[in-house]
């Protein structure tokens, strides 16, 4: 058995059979599942190779999951929206977003649980009144979309059709103005981190 502060190896063979080398038994993406909601650190190798593959494996846990029915979880625009950054300057900027995003989201699901178990104490007239779960939700993530709109707005060198602004001119001298653009980059995304750290 692996140390608990060490994650547990899992290995995929060619036959695409799973094997966990910490219980010596071989197990299901669905096991995988079930280990990441207990928690349980793990990463998948490629058997022969020796190869990291745990992001393509998790990848494909998701949409697993996401095809079953009733388990839709991410709704079809934020799947398009996620497409369409991938090759675009937003690219190195998303993933650091959606992982703050879930860490602000996650200190907060405790106390989103007990506001649903008090809301669905309440009689039903009392919960259409306001479902104080569902408004810190959404509350949440409006703030998260203000963010992560902001942050687009400092990739985004032209404003977006019918602002009415004109596009800024070219740059004299680029060279000499890009150090200051990662320096107020860097400033912007330091305060978007602060920003998503005082939701907590």
């Amino acid at each position: 058995m692996a140390a608990k502060d060490t994650p547990i190896v899992i290995k995929k063979y060619a036959n695409r059979r799973l094997y966990n080398t910490g219980t010596s038994t071989y197990v299901t993406l669905e096991d995988l599942a079930e280990m990441v909601k207990k928690g349980e650190e793990f990463t998948v190798q490629d058997a022969k190779t020796g190869e990291d593959i745990t992001h393509p494996v998790l990848t494909q846990i998701i949409f697993e999951l996401e095809n079953k029915d009733g388990q839709n979880m991410l709704p079809i625009p934020f799947l398009r929206q996620l497409i369409s950054y991938y090759g675009d300057q937003m690219q190195m900027v998303v993933p650091s977003f959606l992982e703050q995003s879930m860490l602000a989201f996650s200190k907060e699901q405790e106390r989103f649980r007990e506001q649903m178990k008090s809301a669905f104490g309440k009689t039903p007239m009392d919960m259409m009144k306001g479902a104080t779960p569902m408004k810190a939700l959404e509350e949440q993530t409006r703030r998260n979309m203000e963010l992560f709109q902001n942050a687009m707005r400092m990739f985004t060198p032209f404003p977006a059709p019918g602002t009415g602004a004109a596009p800024a001119e070219p740059a004299k001298n680029e060279a000499s103005e890009k150090p200051n653009e990662l320096k107020e980059l860097k400033e912007q995304l330091a305060a978007m981190q602060r920003k998503i750290d005082s939701m907590g």
